[in-house]
Parts: C-alpha cells; sequence; structure tokens
C-alpha cells in the first residue's frame, strides 16, 4: 500500500500512544517518544514494523509518542494510522494481524 496523506491515530493520554504517519520515499523510518524507551523501545518500533509489512506498506514515515500503551493497543493505533494514511478506513482490513 501506498501512502497518500498524513494520518494520525491516537492520543496523549495514559496507557495510549499517539502514531503519525506520512510518506517517506526510503524505507520505514520511526521517531519514537517515550519515556520507556531505554526498557521497551525495540520492542515499540518491532510492532509497529510488523503491523506496516502486515499491511504491505514499506515506504512511512512514523512518528510515536508513548504513554505507556501495550502491544495490542500500538497496533490498533499504527492499523488505523496506516488506513487513514491509505485512504482505505472505509474499507478496513480487520483480520491483517
Amino acid at each position: 500500500m501506498e501512502i497518500k496523506s498524513t494520518a494520525m491515530a491516537g492520543t496523549l493520554e495514559s496507557s495510549d500512544i499517539q502514531i503519525t504517519i506520512s510518506s517517506n520515499k526510503s524505507g520505514i523510518q520511526i521517531d519514537l517518544n517515550s519515556d520507556v524507551a531505554k526498557i521497551f523501545g525495540k520492542q515499540i518500533k518491532k510492532v509497529i514494523i510488523e503491523s506496516l509489512n502486515a499491511l504491505e506498506i514499506k515506504n512511512a514515515k512514523v512518528k510515536a509518542v508513548d504513554q505507556g500503551a501495550l502491544d495490542c493497543v500500538i497496533r490498533a493505533r499504527t492499523l488505523a494510522a496506516a488506513q487513514r494514511a491509505t485512504h482505505t478506513a472505509e474499507e478496513p482490513e480487520w483480520e491483517v494481524f
């Protein structure tokens, strides 16, 4: 899938993550802002990359502002932002994960 516009999902509330996805020309680039990045940063990035790969998104710039989100929340927010960015939100692919 191709990113057609910048899109966001999530909030800055506790236990959530705000994901913003925009187009990129060279792979997946993740900018992570998290108080627990030293401990969980690799896992957060892994979940975001796996989620984008499941949607066959190969080029994206992702800004993630984590507030202690669990993996399932990270997947859900990434899926929502990606579907908004690819203009497929009206036809969600719920079974990709």
